[in-house]
């Protein structure tokens, strides 16, 4: 990296991304594209089957027994195989900004390679972030819901009225906010933990623990960055969705019955295609973004810019070589191993093992040669 390491600004951040992002977008893009590409082909499949059902040449049966398959597959093939993909690509999203930052150059197929090995572990840190982010809040509010109907139905029979009803929608939309307020609180305290993951090769725990501790005094700036996130994929979509509906309604026949539902869904088909795509172009940007916020708290936290020159300039060595470890990752050397004392009893083993200069061996002694023995006793003289 010819540019020294130093404390960034969101603007420098938002500025370092854009730069990583044109000068290597074809590899981010192709990262990207995998897990979007891998949903794309089932909202395909099933868009064309309903489809085919719609169009009168299936019977009810057969298009019930076809959206039973298509919910089985979502279920146990596409759902695992997305989470999958997806936990894969984020991590081959930040070996490749993390390389790319430090003046590294890599490929698609090298990054995924690279991620590959450790894949179960970013599988795993993928699930427990959906399980704390989503699930775990979505969980909640379906049983609040739940008992918040249930209140209000004893309300209402209780003669409550109105106000029991008001007083229920009030707590639910209270319990609401809080949730909708953790979720973005864990998202923004959980942000870095692939790179942390993928950067310093440790566990899914371990990197839970390490975004929470990396993430103080920068959450405010990484809600920026998604805020900014979001606005850039809604005006991409808007960009997309406009002329798009403009020519839907200037096709000639399209307002006819017999040719509504087609052009209808031949829309819809375009309009998903577009938002897959604009995922595929926007999802770089938080994992370009990430990184650059991961290495700017180690810089402000630990000194990493500090640690990284002394690297450049020789007076640390660098890790040796592993097979999964990031080449990129400065590391402190461990000191010198210094001789271990020779206690007397590995001395001793070791004066044994020695080949040493001994006397010749005597010669065989033959019957001739020996000297006469005493009779034993009781033996004739």
């Amino acid at each position: 990296m010819k540019e020294p390491l130093r404390p960034s600004t969101l603007g420098d951040i938002l500025d370092r991304t854009v730069h990583l992002y044109r000068s290597r977008f074809l590899v981010f893009f192709g990262i990207a594209v995998v897990p979007t590409a891998v949903i794309l082909v089932f909202a395909s499949a099933a868009f064309l089957l309903f489809a085919w059902s719609g169009a009168g040449k299936a019977s009810d049966f057969a298009t019930g027994i076809l959206a039973f398959v298509l919910i089985a597959a979502g279920m146990f093939v596409v759902l695992p195989t997305f989470l999958a993909v997806s936990a894969l690509a984020s991590a081959a999203m930040n070996h490749a900004v993390a390389r790319a930052n430090l003046g590294e150059s890599t490929t698609i197929r090298g990054a995924y390679k690279a991620v590959w090995p450790r894949g179960w572990n970013y599988i795993g840190l993928y699930v427990l972030q959906g399980l704390i982010i989503g699930v775990a809040p979505g969980l909640v509010w379906f049983a609040l819901l739940f008992f918040s109907a249930a209140l209000a139905a004893f309300a209402q029979a209780a003669g409550m009225g109105i106000p029991g009803g008001v007083l229920v929608g009030v707590v639910s939309f209270a319990i609401s906010f809080v949730l909708v307020f953790y979720a973005l609180h864990m998202l923004l305290r959980l942000s870095l933990s692939f790179p942390a993951c993928v950067v310093e090769q440790i566990g899914a725990i371990a990197a839970l623990k390490r975004s929470s501790i990396l993430t103080k005094g920068t959450r405010g700036r990484i809600f920026l960055l998604y805020l900014l996130g979001a606005i850039l994929g809604w005006m991409l979509t808007m960009v997309v969705t406009v002329p798009v509906t403009i020519l839907a309604a200037l096709i000639p026949g399209a307002n006819n019955p017999v040719h509504a539902q087609s052009a209808a869904m031949i829309m819809l088909f375009v309009l998903y295609g577009a938002a897959f795509a604009i995922q595929s172009l926007t999802r770089p940007v938080y994992g370009i973004a990430l990184v650059l916020f991961y290495y700017d708290q180690r810089i402000r936290q630990e000194g990493f810019d500090i640690e990284w020159m002394m690297l450049q300039a020789g007076l640390l060595a660098p890790p040796p070589p592993q097979p999964e470890a990031a080449p990129w990752l400065p590391a402190i050397a461990p000191a010198l191993r210094q001789p271990e004392p020779t206690f007397p009893s590995e001395a001793t083993e070791t004066t044994t093992s020695q080949p040493q200069h001994s006397a010749p061996e005597a010669l065989p002694v033959t019957e001739e040669d020996a000297p006469p023995s005493d009779p034993p006793p009781g033996a004739p003289a």
